[in-house]
């Protein structure tokens, strides 16, 4: 039998990433995003539906999240779930919490724009260049045409 734990989520910051080191020297960023979605009720009317998603990067990636994305940055997060199970100290009772372990990160912000921290252009110059497990939400075009002058049939 296959299995697949695999996630894949667009959303803003929620608050400043949180860099921590553990005792034997690895990188763990925590932070969480806000993912919303828009549906239209029973009486048609518009909606909007946020879920809020506890993010946790290790090592070089965690690294790269705190020193470019703040509250409010637009990311793209790849990642899998797990569950975290513990005792409450206090109550002793068994709690749990579900949260995202990234995989992988898109910065969608682009330099200039509102919202917090901004990934490098896509043509930066080689200084600029985008940190290694980043990347530009924008395509590389072909020379002379912009991302998404193709026409679409659909």
């Amino acid at each position: 039998m296959a299995y697949l734990n695999k996630v894949f989520l667009i959303g803003n910051l929620t608050r400043d990433p949180e860099l921590r080191v553990t005792p034997k020297g690895t990188s763990i960023c925590q932070f969480g995003i806000a993912v919303n979605r828009q549906f239209k009720d029973e009486s048609g009317a518009t909606r909007d539906e946020t879920t809020f998603v506890d993010i946790e990067a290790w090592g070089k990636q965690g690294e790269l999240v705190s020193k470019y994305l703040t509250k409010g940055s637009l990311a793209m997060i790849e990642g899998r779930l797990k569950l975290d199970q513990w005792e409450d100290k206090t109550s002793g009772q068994k709690r749990s919490k579900m949260k995202v372990v990234l995989d992988n990160v898109q910065f969608l912000n682009s330099r200039g724009s509102g919202g917090g921290g901004a990934s490098p252009a896509p043509h930066a110059a080689p200084d600029e260049a985008a940190p290694q497990g980043a990347s530009s939400a924008k395509p590389h075009a072909p020379a002379g045409k912009e991302p998404g002058d193709e026409d679409v049939p659909f």
